[in-house]
């Protein structure tokens, strides 16, 4: 460790040390720091969609119709062209620095040192905050079974969100700790049960736009757009923490097969399932309903079937997809956040423990462990609304700096090998950050007062223990 030099905050970690810490060229079955490579494509294009369809179809549906109107549907269009854009950007990284850590990884070897470490930053903000939105809306519909099944729903002190009328969100807390007891038996379990999971909600949405398709009315969508362009941004700008997928797919760079081939073409494939899947749904769902019926309703695509059909049947059937899919997404986006950890941690940013692999099961337990806490935490305690938006926060600045990655890698190391390549650069990148720029200026000022907070406290992180702590220091 040396004396900390304001050129220091610009250091960056070469590409070639960073592949070769990935491991890109060991065998499949050799250990990468104690991570070995056993996800193949379809389980890692599950991954991204596991980490994506649910929240923003099963939870966020309440909140961003009601801004929008029937016109939410352009604004899942507007938030899946911004998330298209920024994954052409990341397929190139992915293909380029194929190793876990995500944006976090790519930001270190084109933009520096401090700029990745805030970007590690947004992205723990990003995972842990959109873990716990997710895990609020859990709940909701587990109340919604126990009503069909036997009459019965929790107390709303146990069961809701704090400021929806809850104190404790007990079933957040039950799913986050089912969560961790998976993540601590091995990722290729996890991967599997997820893959099984994503399959099934899946149909479950299918089965939903079917039925709500038979009871669609075209006077619900009229006034399509009654709060204008404004409602309709406030909404994209709310749900993009939703596409956090494409992020997650990236953090598995270390544990993929072929990672140059297979990364590119999972946040590809990924991105397209998703996006198709969310406008469908949120077309269905406002025109089974009228837009001014979706504020404050809990479990929301439930209550829609039923009222429907008048059978509680079609209810039950959509409510355990959305805990399966609620389930499987809080997995996944866990996941991603201790593989950010272990990869910030590898580099001396961050303490040694999160780096420490349990030898049998292959999984960073003491880092599982402490993610768990916090993610469990917050979905207890915190509104949902407010984690809502600061994911969306942190997940659209690590979006807008993927793209400018590519544009500097680029510029800087023109030779370096890449299995994929930007369409129209640089005329992409430079659209995924104007699209990003547009969202977060649509975000609520309390938001940008709290993330504001979250950066202040990483900047002292940094300056305090991971500057001098680099595995870059001299």
């Amino acid at each position: 460790m040396g004396q900390f030099r304001a050129a220091d905050l610009f250091r960056r970690k070469p590409v070639g040390r960073v592949i070769a810490e990935g491991g890109e060229h060991l065998p499949e079955d050799h250990a990468i720091g104690g991570l070995h490579r056993t996800i193949g494509l379809f389980q890692l294009t599950m991954l991204g969609v596991g980490a994506t369809i649910g929240t923003g179809i099963f939870v966020a549906l309440t909140t961003a119709v009601p801004a929008a109107g029937p016109a939410v549907v352009v604004s899942f269009v507007i938030a899946g062209i911004t998330a298209a854009l920024t994954a052409l950007c990341y397929a190139e990284l992915a293909s380029t620095i194929p190793v876990s850590g995500s944006s976090y990884s790519y930001a270190y070897a084109t933009l520096g040192e401090f700029v990745a470490f805030i970007v590690g930053a947004c992205l723990l903000l990003e995972y842990a905050v959109s873990a716990s939105a997710i895990a609020v809306g859990w709940g909701q519909y587990l109340n919604e079974m126990f009503s069909d099944l036997i009459g019965w729903r929790m107390p709303d002190a146990i069961a809701k969100a704090p400021g929806a009328g809850g104190v404790f969100n007990l079933p957040a807390v039950v799913l986050v700790g089912a969560c961790l007891i998976l993540l601590l038996r091995g990722v290729k379990e996890s991967v599997t049960v997820n893959a099984v999971l994503v399959v099934l909600k899946l149909l479950v949405l299918l089965f939903f736009v079917v039925v709500a398709f038979s009871g669609f009315h075209t006077g619900n969508l009229t006034p399509f757009a009654p709060m204008g362009m404004a409602g309709i941004g406030a909404a994209a700008s709310s749900i993009f923490f939703s596409y956090i997928g494409i992020d997650a797919v990236s953090t598995a760079g270390d544990e993929v097969k072929d990672p140059r081939r297979t990364l590119p073409l999972g946040i590809i494939l990924s991105l397209l399932i998703v996006t198709g899947v969310y406008i469908l749904v949120a077309l269905a769902a406002v025109g089974a309903q009228p837009w001014t019926a979706f504020a404050g309703q809990e479990a929301g695509l439930a209550v829609i079937l039923r009222n429907l059909t008048g059978q509680a049947w079609t209810s039950l059937i959509l409510c355990v997809g959305a805990i399966v899919s609620i389930f499987s997404i809080t997995l996944v986006v866990m996941y991603g956040q201790t593989r950010i950890l272990y990869a910030m941690s590898r580099d001396g940013l961050l303490p040694k423990l999160f780096q420490r692999v349990n030898p049998r099961t292959q999984s960073p337990d003491l880092n599982t462990w402490i993610v768990a806490a916090f993610i469990a935490l917050l979905a207890a305690f915190v509104p949902l609304d407010t984690l809502v938006n600061l994911t969306s926060m942190g997940t659209l600045i690590a979006f807008a700096i993927v793209s400018l990655g590519v544009i500097i890698l680029r510029r800087t190391q023109p030779d370096l090998p890449r299995g994929y390549r930007v369409p129209l650069y640089p005329v992409v990148p430079l659209l995924s950050v104007a699209f990003c720029g547009y969202l977060i200026v649509g975000l609520p000022l309390d938001t940008w007062i709290l993330f504001a907070v979250w950066a202040a406290a990483a900047c002292v992180l940094y300056f305090g223990y991971s500057a001098r702590n680099s595995k870059l220091a001299t």
